[in-house]
């Protein structure tokens, strides 16, 4: 095999095994939990893989969690998930009043709110945001996902922020240029209260899912990523 046939045979085993997790039962429907602190973060993080999650052969129910907004904030976080999850898809979509950006602060209520999702929800996969994100209320949920949960797979989105703090994701779904532009726009769209932030842009959004579709030779190119920190594999 020489060295075009060898890159192409890796390229195929990736992409299998990317598919492997996120789909490991054609024939029974998942349940996904998405977690976010504030109220764009499960879209800015994760929007074009719910896209993916959508096709499955044996369908998905998403549940949506936000820990942390305003009334304005919440209509907007509201009508995002409208336009990202087709009605037969959508499972809860629940808030919570943390104080935005003061999670430290509360740590005991918030492990209570995450007790009881526990006792409710029954998730197959848990979206959320990353360990070493550089905002605090990111990290504080995090830590209660991880607390909290022991038998679904979980993996961690990124937020790209003016603090930086991107790191190197191990877990990629390639995802459609229409995946990657609905994506862009619907958040634009959905939230016209942040408008005003300099990186809340089309451009931002669709930059990072283009580097994440070259990271991993999409052949959409784009992408997104996530962070794997424990993956069970049964079935060998």
């Amino acid at each position: 095999m020489d060295g075009v046939e060898a890159r192409r045979a890796n390229r195929r085993r990736f992409h299998v095994s990317v598919d492997w997790l996120l789909r490991p039962d054609r024939a029974r429907a998942l349940r996904v939990l998405c977690v976010g602190a504030h109220c764009d973060d499960i879209e800015i993080g994760c929007a074009a893989t719910l896209q993916v999650l959508q096709r499955r052969k044996g369908g998905v129910t998403i549940d949506w969690v936000v820990l942390s907004g305003t009334e304005t904030r919440r209509r907007e976080a509201a009508n995002a998930m409208h336009r990202f999850v087709r009605p037969r898809f959508r499972g809860s979509l629940g808030f919570a009043d943390f104080p935005d950006g003061r999670f430290p602060t509360v740590y005991g209520s918030i492990k209570d709110l995450f007790e009881s999702l526990k006792r409710e929800q029954r998730p197959d996969l848990i979206l959320c945001h990353e360990r070493d994100d550089r905002h605090q209320d990111h990290r504080i949920v995090n830590e209660m996902v991880w607390s909290t949960f022991r038998d679904p797979l979980v993996l961690e989105y990124e937020i790209p922020k003016w603090d930086g703090g991107l790191g190197q994701p191990n877990v990629y779904v390639p995802v459609t240029a229409k995946d990657a532009a609905l994506k862009a726009d619907a958040l634009v769209e959905a939230y016209p209260s942040q408008a005003q932030r300099d990186w809340f842009t089309r451009d931002t959004f669709l930059s990072l899912l283009r580097l994440r579709g070259l990271e991993c030779r999409s052949p959409s190119g784009y992408a997104e990523a996530f962070h794997g920190r424990k993956v069970r594999i049964a079935g060998f």
